[in-house]
Formats: C-alpha cells, structure tokens, sequence
C-alpha cells in the first residue's frame, strides 16, 4: 500500500519529512519551497488516491502560483500542527 493510499498515512509521512528536514536545519523558507515543489509535482504526475488528495489537486488547479504556495504552506502548518 502507497502513502498515498491513506490521507492519515500521508500526513503521517510528511510529518517525518518535515521532522527530518528541520533536524537537518532546513528553515521555513526552503521547506515552504519544498512543499511547492512537492505540491506542483504530485499535481502534474500522481493520480489522487482520495478523496482529501483529490481536493487538493482540484484546488491545485485552479490557483495560481501565489494560491498555490499558500495551499503548500497550509499543509506545512497542518502537519506542524498535527504533530
């Protein structure tokens, strides 16, 4: 089973992501940077697998590329705060 299966299991992969990328001292800029990157990536290769992933990918879409940082940053903060 893919990460992308389960929205729970995604957010938790991100959250060790994220863990990992601070423990190596990345600062906000450039997870907020990566975060996009990853957003732009998954909207234009992967498939959703659910629902909560095809929401964001039907929002992806239809934003531009400021909305879509802040789309990318939102989900930072989701999983900082779900943490």
């Amino acid at each position: 089973m893919s990460v992308l299966d389960n929205w729970d299991q995604w957010k938790d992969f991100l959250g060790d992501r994220l863990n990992q990328a601070q423990n190596e001292g990345m600062n906000q800029a450039v997870i907020s940077d990566v975060a996009y990157q990853v957003g732009e990536y998954l909207a234009q290769q992967v498939e959703p697998k659910n629902e909560q992933e095809r929401i964001l990918a039907d929002l992806w879409k239809v934003a531009d590329v400021q909305e879509q940082h802040a789309i990318a940053n939102m989900m930072v903060k989701l999983i900082q705060n779900n943490q």
